[in-house]
């Protein structure tokens, strides 16, 4: 049975909306004359109408942390017992997120059409990931969709707390940068102008920071427009360049041959792909199909080249582990030797889960310790712009003052 979403109206005014289960639209209408309401709209809810709402509304889109917590919420719902359309039921009252709602409220639909859940979440591919339908599909032929599902919450909560780690590493620096860019152009534009205009009018022979100070400063009001157009050009065939796989190749292997940001960005991806290997794999998700999903995860151009090798190396029979030493310093050295643990001892889920945390571990320590060293050097370097400036401004004032003595 479909889920549609309606608007109306009821016989105070009052604009309603909400979503039902019915065979048709006109059974929706027919519902909802009943309860004494006037359709306005009613829709049926799927993948492309989900995705049209969310093209035009910021607020449509599904967060990771709302999906996680609806994943572990099914999770508990199952494992007490409630079948998959009343635990389904009771995401939908207990969700918050409105488009969320819809989206579950689509997959009830589907299920009681009689698709499967895996089916039923596929339709929704803009919410639900490759990764997520295919652990579920491996939870319901192994009868433990309630374990997977717990699996699949916790490693999504892992995921978006690398992606914030990440993040607030990136953005600290890149605000003190535009912080310092915007205080030297405010003294350059509206600071220096106004002091130079006292000093002209002395007479005086100005030291030759200031004078260059100055000249800066009518350079930079002469040809602002041109910096301005010229920014605006380099932004967009930065954006354009990066289009071009092959400039964005030869980027990420540039990226990854710098000493330390190298590294850092080697793990990050490492974790990424340790993480989805793991969930699939302990969820019972075959290798090659895993590996496969497990392409997506992996933002590095040649990382990606070099595990597409490697699976091409394990269709062909070899062992994973070995399809991963061959690939050099692409990967972290730890990968392959506990990859080749885990084949030997059955475990490969749990030895991927292991490499995880060994990687967000060292990841974790190095991104500190990077931050820890970049936080005083951006100071620094904002505090030295502007005390370049100030003298600049202060020297002809001491100068005047020495003469006046």
């Amino acid at each position: 049975m479909p889920a549609f979403k309606y608007n109306a109206v009821d016989k105070a005014g009052n604009l309603k909306e909400g979503i039902l289960n019915a065979d048709s639209v006109r059974q929706v209408r027919t519902i909802l004359r009943e309860r004494g309401y006037v359709p306005t709209d009613v829709s049926e809810v799927s993948e492309t109408s989900t995705r049209k709402k969310e093209s035009f509304s910021f607020g449509g889109r599904v967060s990771s942390g709302d999906l996680a917590l609806a994943t572990r919420q099914f999770s508990s719902l199952l494992a007490a017992g409630i079948s998959v359309e009343r635990s389904l039921d009771a995401l939908i009252e207990q969700t918050e997120s409105a488009r969320l709602r819809t989206v579950i409220s689509g997959v009830k639909g589907s299920v009681q059409e009689g698709s499967s859940l895996a089916n039923s979440l596929s339709r929704f591919s803009t919410v639900f990931p490759e990764y997520y339908v295919s652990v579920v599909l491996a939870g319901e032929k192994s009868g433990k969709l309630d374990e997977v599902l717990i699996k699949l919450a916790e490693y999504m909560e892992r995921s978006e707390e690398l992606k914030k780690k990440t993040g607030v590493m990136m953005i600290y620096p890149v605000i003190v940068v535009i912080v310092a860019i915007s205080v030297t152009l405010g003294l350059l534009i509206y600071v220096v102008p106004q002091v130079a205009g006292v000093f002209q009018r002395t007479n005086q022979t100005l030291p030759w920071l200031t004078r260059a100070l100055i000249a800066s400063s009518d350079f930079l009001l002469r040809t602002w427009g041109w910096w301005l157009m010229g920014s605006v050009v380099t932004v967009f065939a930065v954006i354009k360049a990066f289009a071009n796989e092959r400039f964005r190749f030869a980027f990420d292997s540039r990226l990854l041959g710098v000493p330390v940001l190298g590294r850092l960005v080697r793990n990050i991806n490492a974790a990424r792909l340790a993480n989805t290997l793991a969930i699939l794999v302990g969820g019972g998700v075959p290798l090659l199909t895993a590996l496969q999903t497990g392409l997506g995860s992996v933002a590095n151009l040649p990382m990606k080249e070099a595990l597409t090798r490697a699976i091409t190396a394990v269709e062909e029979g070899n062992r994973l582990s070995l399809a991963m030493k061959q690939e050099g310093r692409l990967f972290p050295p730890m990968f392959p030797h506990f990859i080749s643990s885990g084949e030997e001892s059955g475990k490969l889920g749990e030895m991927l889960e292991r490499v995880t945390d060994q990687i967000s571990s060292e990841l974790n320590h190095r991104t500190q310790t990077l931050t820890n060293l970049l936080e005083p050097l951006l100071i620094l370097m904002m505090g030295g712009m502007v005390l370049v400036i100030v003298l600049a401004v202060l020297l002809p004032i001491f100068e005047m003052n020495q003469i006046m003595k």
